[in-house]
């Protein structure tokens, strides 16, 4: 449980740093996809992909971003699925 407190500790910056101040996180583990939602619900009206992360943007603002495979990128998975 150390390793997670630390890892969660480490991410605090890049939270801070978001478009927004309510961040929320869905984690697919079956199909290995993350969402996370800047804004609920997201009503994008815009996207681009890029590697396999699509960016959702709504009225040219950054609302959600979807990745692809996410363990590829290091992400975690605390036993949670969408």
């Amino acid at each position: 449980m150390g390793e997670v407190k630390e890892e969660l500790l480490k991410s605090v910056p890049h939270l801070l740093n978001m478009p927004s101040n309510r961040i929320w996180i869905d984690y697919d583990k079956d199909a290995d996809v993350l969402y996370v939602s800047f804004r609920k619900p997201q009503h994008a009206d815009d996207s681009e992909m890029e590697d396999n992360v699509v960016y959702h943007y709504c009225g040219g603002d950054m609302v959600g971003i979807t990745v692809i495979g996410a363990r590829k990128y290091g992400a975690s998975v605390m036993g949670r699925s969408r």
